[in-house]
């Protein structure tokens, strides 16, 4: 079913979002559109609706499994926007959110679904999860100019670093349990990133509830869902593997032209699999079991 708009949908299509986990991609280009939502459905989300233009094609097959609202800019404002909007239309509901060439892992998710990854945070008495934003790359940019390659795909294997999240009404004390990530293409061609959008942290995951709403620097004005971890213990985090960063210094012209390879001294070749992001400590177990 195509919607013509997000309000479309929400009149019409609440069907769609009586059951979580719902994951809501927004397709910005007409990359790997396809991998990324069948990506998704294999993690079980129960629904997973996709933002984009009307002029890409979807295959049949995914048509009928993927409610597609029509946006003509799913980036920016708008997603925030769309994503409220949701938020308020279904209160209790576990979301994700992530853009096209995106692919979440979390712990153990070759064998355990998403539905029960969150049950088990939900008995943590956690209603968000922080992601890492992980980049992915092409190690040949000569053979594919935009970056992407699904069956070469590189990743840094180190290069991260956390800082404090300073609070803006009281600059001399960090927040409680926030801290802002570094690292990936954004750290190592940050010359080319605007200073607000180097951090690689999202809270990509979390249980929607009255009044709460997504900011554009992907926090939440409910503090505590913006936390990497309870007051007790550490929790799960999981990581948004992702091709988007390194297509938008390819496509843009001030950065294309400075960059003839993203593979460096800690480049490895990414396995499509939660046990290396594990190694890594590319994301967090906690006491999932």
């Amino acid at each position: 079913m195509t919607y013509d708009s997000v309000e479309q949908f929400l009149r019409e299509g609440q069907a769609n979002l009586v059951k979580g986990p719902v994951a809501l991609i927004f397709v910005e280009d007409d990359v790997e559109i396809e991998s990324t939502l069948y990506h998704h459905l294999d993690l079980g989300f129960k629904k997973v609706i996709v933002f984009m233009p009307a002029a890409f094609p979807l295959s049949a097959e995914l048509a009928e499994q993927c409610p597609r609202i029509t946006m003509d800019a799913p980036r920016g404002q708008p997603m925030v926007d769309a994503i409220n909007k949701f938020i308020e239309a279904a209160p209790s509901l576990w979301l994700y959110y992530c853009f096209n060439a995106e692919y979440l892992f979390f712990p153990f998710c070759e064998t355990r679904g998403i539905g029960e990854m969150l049950a088990f945070h939900t008995e943590e008495q956690r209603d968000a999860m922080l992601t890492y934003v992980i980049d992915l790359y092409s190690p040949d940019l000569s053979v594919t100019p935009n970056a992407v390659s699904l069956e070469d795909a590189q990743l840094d294997r180190s290069g991260y670093y956390a800082l404090a999240r300073r609070d803006a009404d009281n600059h001399d004390h960090p927040k409680e349990r926030q801290l802002d990530f570094f690292g990936g293409l954004r750290w190592r061609f940050e010359e080319h990133i605007p200073a607000n959008k180097r951090k690689i942290d999202r809270i990509s995951i979390f249980r929607a509830k009255p009044d709460l709403q997504l900011r554009d620097d992907f926090t939440f004005t409910d503090e505590e869902y913006n936390t990497y971890a309870c007051p007790w213990h550490n929790n799960l985090t999981a990581a948004v593997c992702s091709f988007r960063t390194a297509k938008a210094l390819k496509a843009n012209p001030g950065s294309t032209f400075d960059i003839n390879e993203f593979t460096w001294h800690n480049s490895v070749r990414f396995d499509w699999h939660s046990r290396q992001l594990l190694d890594l400590g590319l994301m967090e177990p906690g006491q999932w079991f």
